[in-house]
């Protein structure tokens, strides 16, 4: 797919990974719709950022986790846009165990309901809002970025940083992306970027990193088999790829976790058995 001169509406575009998905598509020629929410001081540099582009980038503060407020937004660009060539369907709110603790402290009592209808529900109601749109371009391309969390849970090492109901909501992207896969063909590839310990998401930079010991922090790289974590910029480049090169993939999950689901385990040494010649 050539994205020079398409038209994307990229979420959580004010900092980290969504930042530098927006960098990554303005640089190609992409012109940009980014809402935006809270972070005022992240809202500040990416306005500045895009403000003088030729493009003509758009930012607009809304809810996306409000139905009246993903329309206002896709109404916007059905009258800026013929239709709408991609979204960065990059929405998510988790709390970190290691900071927020459990869900039955009083500060959580909404922390549950808050990661199910970010994480999950706003991409949801984003897609749909956005499918007529996606409709009227002869090709298009939607991104689901979600976190390996759907496959650890709680568990192991990765339970100081992913809780139950931000894994269970990353767990419902795949189900999103298989349908939504399904109702857009041929014309609209809908495909999954799971994300592992990612810098500026769940990683450096990061409340949660900020607070692990050395020897969490150190545990967590050493189960990860590439010993590091990942860049935003990573991620960008994953997404220009499914973007621009993979044109034959929909319906799919691509996970970029350096390794991290399938851990530190080794491969052993090849026993020489118990056969006799």
């Amino acid at each position: 797919m050539e994205i020079n001169g398409k038209t994307a509406l990229v979420l959580g575009a004010s900092r980290g990974i969504g930042l530098a998905i927006a960098k990554k598509l303005a640089r190609r020629g992409v012109r940009l719709f980014l809402p935006w929410y809270d972070w005022p001081e992240s809202v500040k540099a990416m306005k500045k950022e895009f403000s003088g582009m030729e493009q003509n980038h758009v930012c607009i503060k809304a809810d996306l986790r409000k139905e009246d407020e993903v329309n206002r937004v896709v109404q916007l660009i059905e009258r800026e846009t013929v239709g709408l060539d991609i979204l960065i369907n990059n929405i998510e709110r988790g709390g970190m165990p290691i900071v927020h603790g459990p869900y039955t402290l009083a500060t959580n009592r909404d922390q549950w309901q808050r990661e199910m209808e970010t994480t999950l529900h706003a991409k949801w109601m984003v897609f749909n809002s956005c499918l007529p749109l996606l409709q009227k371009a002869e090709q298009a391309c939607v991104i689901n970025l979600s976190s390996i969390a759907a496959l650890t849970g709680r568990a192991g090492i990765a339970g100081i940083l992913f809780n139950d109901g931000y894994a269970a909501a990353n767990r419902g992207i795949e189900t999103l992306t298989q349908t939504w896969a399904r109702l857009g063909a041929p014309s609209i590839r809908v495909n999954e970027l799971m994300l592992g310990i990612i810098d500026s998401r769940h990683g450096r930079g990061t409340r949660g990193w900020g607070v692990l010991t050395a020897k969490e922090k150190q545990q967590l790289v050493n189960h990860t088999l590439l010993q590091r974590t990942g860049r935003p910029e990573e991620v960008a480049q994953a997404v220009l790829f499914l973007l621009e090169q993979a044109d034959f993939m929909t319906g799919s999950t691509l996970r970029l976790d350096g390794g991290f689901v399938l851990g530190n385990e080794r491969i052993p040494a090849m026993p020489p058995g118990i056969l006799e010649e």
